[in-house]
């Protein structure tokens, strides 16, 4: 009984180090592509980033910068770094996804995820996401830590095709 009761309470810690917020997945070079196609694009090719971005995150619930221009077809390199003390995250998606995924994690804030797409900072530390965008449009980011989003931790992506203005 006692083996029993160690080995649940080992698993419950083990559990609660990888929930969201908690760890820092995985290098996402060291796997495969994924080939799955959003409405704002698809994972990138390391090895074809045509721009990088740095993005900052704040304890302010702020981007900076808030607001960023791409060409479509461009390979992104977004370097997130988290200036704060709390934990942050970058997750790209259309503004519905976003609003859908916040309020998801307002119920369940201990939810486990980790996409192409997302970057889950710790406090000082830097993470990255390589992104292609293959479809003109707005999309956006947020940060989906509990009551970040809602507190205004949102940037806007505009995606624009080759002869479009700014």
């Amino acid at each position: 009984m006692r083996k029993a009761i160690l080995l649940a309470v080992s698993l419950g810690y083990l559990g609660a180090a990888f929930a969201h917020g908690d760890a820092t997945p995985a290098s996402k070079e060291a796997r495969p592509l994924a080939v799955e196609e959003h409405a704002f694009g698809r994972e990138g090719d390391p090895k074809k980033v045509t721009r990088t971005v740095r993005v900052g995150m704040s304890d302010t619930m702020r981007f900076t910068p808030s607001e960023l221009t791409i060409k479509r077809g461009q390979t992104v390199k977004f370097v997130v770094r988290n200036n704060g003390k709390v934990m942050h995250e970058m997750v790209i998606g259309t503004m519905t996804e976003l609003k859908e995924h916040a309020a998801m994690m307002q119920k369940h804030p201990g939810m486990e995820h980790d996409e192409p797409y997302m970057a889950h900072v710790q406090p000082g530390k830097t993470e990255a996401i390589v992104w292609q965008f293959t479809r003109r449009g707005e999309y956006y980011f947020g940060c989906l830590v509990s009551g970040h989003f809602e507190a205004g931790m949102v940037g806007q992506i505009r995606v624009l095709a080759k002869g479009d203005r700014k």
